[in-house]
């Protein structure tokens, strides 16, 4: 399984001593050169390591826009948030909330605009997969803008969308990723915007296909994807549970996705880690946000603040014990790489106030911030498929490094609301 992460070097959390005095003891020179330079970034105080992570971030923003945008002569292929040109408006938009440039906010909507046809011609309903992300990011840039006229033109095409009857359940192609676009709506543009009686058809046609599969095993909510039973963040039940747990749900539903949860819990593997489906309880390889105790834990802190539950927040807190000791993957992406790890931590110190999340937070971006690319350029670590983009590539570190300068607000993209 190793060959699947780096060991994590890095000094714990100590509030005593800085972290700055603490060195290993390696045979390799170079090794301990580079050690004590990541831990020289993890002792910076709050306001100097912010600042580079913000510079950081910026200066990525020039090269994802060119190989993107640039590049590409402004012509859109791959339109979504996941791996194509949506990401990197999603990425300006963000770029936007923390700086408050208006250049960003105005390159935002070019992108979206380009996308617009595409994803009309090409389909699918969902924020991060489909044609909702881009009528949803259109119409919140466009209130930001103060384009009205836009602003209703998003959303009036947003309103067309329609779910086929054949549509799966999950996140980045179903049901739960087309709830989470009119979320994002409801929470940037007003509560209403997409109508609680719409919203409610569409939860309770998930909770009813949950509960129609769940009568064939001990899970009072089951769902099928692809044949799989899967039970992570990006086509299984963690995602379709941190979706419903936005939305205003009967007693019943509620105690079913509650019930839901617990059955994760009571079913992981000792190590704290989660099995990729129902089917794969045998292997405790996969610590992804996609697949793993990540985008299960990113789940659990919801619940946590949901049902006031204590066992929700441990149960966050183990998934996140497993994340600091195997979650630094030879893969740079929010999807399936140590970018995306690092919200386990944000999550939790947001929900906690605990310095100790803060720390791993910190460490882990430091880690990219220090050898990310150059461990690309070397091949000891995978780019992405789609290297500039915001779930595979160093997009999604761009994001973390952007969200790293206001912890408190962050957020992992097209998840956390």
């Amino acid at each position: 399984m190793a060959d699947r992460y780096f060991e994590n070097n890095m000094p714990d959390y100590t509030p005593e001593k800085s972290t700055a005095t603490t060195t290993l003891k390696h045979e390799d020179e170079e090794l301990v050169e580079e050690e004590d330079l990541l831990f020289k970034l993890l002792s910076m105080p709050d306001p100097t390591l912010s600042e580079r992570f913000k510079r950081a971030a910026l200066d990525l923003k020039e090269t994802i826009m060119i190989e993107t945008w640039g590049e590409t002569r402004q012509r859109v292929k791959d339109f979504t948030l996941y791996s194509g040109t949506l990401g990197t408006a999603f990425f300006l938009f963000r770029a936007f909330q923390i700086t408050s440039s208006k250049n960003d906010l105005t390159l935002c909507l070019e992108i979206v605009k380009a996308c617009d046809p595409v994803s009309l011609r090409t389909g699918g309903v969902t924020f991060i997969c489909g044609r909702a992300g881009v009528c949803a990011l259109g119409a919140v840039a466009a209130k930001y803008a103060g384009n009205k006229q836009l602003l209703d033109h998003y959303l009036l095409q947003f309103k067309k969308i329609t779910l086929p009857r054949d549509v799966p359940n999950e996140l980045l192609y179903g049901r739960a990723g087309y709830l989470w676009a009119c979320l994002f709506l409801n929470r940037h543009i007003g509560d209403g915007t997409i109508s609680p009686s719409h919203t409610g058809a569409v939860v309770n046609d998930i909770i009813q296909s949950g509960r129609t599969m769940g009568q064939k095993s001990s899970c009072p909510l089951m769902y099928e994807w692809y044949g799989e039973k899967y039970w992570g963040a990006a086509h299984g039940l963690a995602g379709i549970m941190h979706v419903l747990m936005h939305m205003p749900l009967k007693p019943d539903q509620l105690q079913d996705v509650k019930r839901t949860l617990k059955y994760l819990i009571e079913n992981r593997f000792p190590s704290g880690n989660y099995a990729a489906s129902e089917d794969d309880r045998r292997r405790d390889t996969l610590v992804h946000w996609c697949h793993g105790a990540p985008g299960i834990a990113l789940t659990f802190v919801k619940a946590a603040e949901v049902f006031e539950d204590k066992q929700f927040l441990e149960a966050a807190a183990d998934a996140a014990e497993v994340v600091w000791n195997r979650g630094l993957l030879k893969r740079v992406g929010l999807c399936h790489g140590i970018s995306g790890n690092a919200y386990v931590f944000l999550s939790l110190y947001r929900l906690t106030g605990n310095i100790e999340f803060l720390y791993r937070a910190k460490a882990f971006a430091s880690f990219l911030l220090e050898r990310g690319q150059r461990l690309i350029c070397q091949g000891l670590m995978h780019g992405g498929d789609n290297p500039y983009s915001l779930f595979e590539g160093i997009g999604g570190m761009a994001y973390l490094f952007l969200d790293m300068t206001e912890p408190t607000d962050s957020r992992f993209p097209a998840y956390e609301l």
